[in-house]
């Protein structure tokens, strides 16, 4: 694990916790690192210790100790989710100022994590100030998802010098709905004969099953696959510089694949490729219960989410209701 030297020893510690005891996976660890580390730089400024311009980016943390943490209020992490709902750079626009409820959520849960951590698994605090903090509201917006059509056209679009691998790649998508980093993670020796082994957040395996056309997919692919060796020969997916396949080259294979489709590459995404694959799962009659251990869900309320998007059977019960026929408008 990288030992984060710009961070005070309590961070670091709480960071190796996390590692080690809790089992969490390497991206939940970054993004605890970079929330925190964001969040301690702006109590520091807040409390005047430097010159109030001075960016967060400069500011030393590494001498921050428990006595220092103990101080903070209710209100310094009021203050923290004010600065960032009005006054943190958007990245998404860089001309507006305040980040989507989403990620402020996910910068509190953080800090909750955080003191969890110091009063009840270390006990180095008494007082938790976050305790009863609600979280930033969330506007519900349903997830968008190919269709049929445009999941057929997507497939049809793939060519190109690695035309098998990535017609692999996006039948694993359409059909397990598994996420970018869990297909990054990929190994020869995670595909069986009907199944993948997957290893989703917090470390979590499951097996995941494909269809006849997934797995022919697959099998013509690993052709290819047989006569290249990479840096790490483990991957089950490489890129041309010899490495395992990167999260980032997913995301252009796929973006390329959606223009060729004649598809908007700005609506459509890895991710929407996840929420088709539920779609289609629930629309085809799977459970919701089914549905939520496939994609690896913990929460089945993540999962119902898709529910929402289309149901047959909802349409027919509306239209099967004897009074839908009944039609007294005073239109000519």
């Amino acid at each position: 694990m990288k030992r984060y030297h710009d961070c005070p020893q309590v961070l670091r510690e709480f960071l190796i916790y996390h590692e080690t005891i809790k089992g969490q996976s390497q991206l939940t660890i970054s993004e605890y690192y970079l929330d925190l580390r964001m969040f301690l730089r702006f109590i520091k400024l807040m409390r005047g210790d430097m010159p109030i311009h001075t960016p967060l980016e400069d500011i030393d943390i590494r001498d921050i100790d428990i006595e220092y943490i103990r101080e903070i209020t209710t209100s310094d992490v009021f203050d923290f989710l004010s600065y960032l709902a009005n006054d943190r750079a958007n990245p998404d626009d860089p001309t507006e100022r305040g980040i989507s409820p989403a990620s402020r959520a996910r910068k509190l849960s953080a800090i909750k994590s955080f003191y969890k951590y110091l009063t009840v698994r270390t006990k180095q605090l008494q007082e938790n100030p976050v305790a009863d903090l609600e979280y930033p509201k969330l506007r519900k917006s349903l997830p968008k998802y190919l269709t049929m059509e445009q999941s057929a056209a997507l497939l049809q679009s793939v060519s190109g010098q690695n035309e098998k691998r990535d017609y692999a790649i996006l039948m694993l998508f359409l059909n397990c709905g598994i996420r970018r980093s869990e297909l990054v993670g990929l190994n020869l020796t995670d595909v069986y004969e009907d199944r993948i082994r997957v290893v989703g957040k917090g470390n979590k395996e499951r097996f995941v099953y494909f269809g006849t056309a997934c797995r022919k997919a697959i099998d013509a692919y690993l052709e290819e696959r047989e006569k290249v060796i990479l840096t790490d020969n483990r991957a089950l997916f490489g890129s041309r510089d010899g490495n395992r396949i990167s999260v980032s080259a997913v995301h252009r294979l796929v973006k390329k694949a959606l223009l060729q489709a004649g598809l908007d590459s700005t609506q459509f995404s890895a991710h929407k490729l996840r929420h088709t694959a539920a779609t289609m799962m629930l629309s085809g009659g799977v459970d919701v219960k089914t549905v939520q251990e496939v994609l690896g869900h913990e929460n089945l309320n993540t999962t119902q989410i898709y529910t929402h998007i289309e149901n047959t059977e909802l349409k027919v019960a509306a239209e099967a209701n004897p009074l839908s026929k009944l039609d007294f408008s005073k239109g000519e």
